[in-house]
């Protein structure tokens, strides 16, 4: 490979790194955890549940656990 063929994929591969490196700073964010305070019953539907979680302030919720309890999630 001649010259410039070399400073191009170098380029190339810093330019495509720089951009993963955005997605994984993304992909550490937490989220916080929280009964919910609301729903009753056995919770059978993720939609449902997260419905609820909205009203009670945050932004999403699924069932969990063996007994499944409504969970709501937030970003910490």
């Amino acid at each position: 490979m001649d010259r410039s063929t070399k400073v191009f994929v170098v380029v190339l591969l810093l330019l495509v790194a720089t951009e993963f490196q955005g997605a994984v700073q993304v992909a550490f964010a937490r989220d916080c955890r929280s009964d919910s305070k609301k729903f009753v019953g056995l919770c059978m539907s993720d939609t449902n549940c997260a419905s609820v979680c909205l009203t009670e302030r945050f932004t999403g919720g699924k069932c969990d656990g063996i007994l499944k309890h409504c969970v709501c999630t937030k970003d910490c």
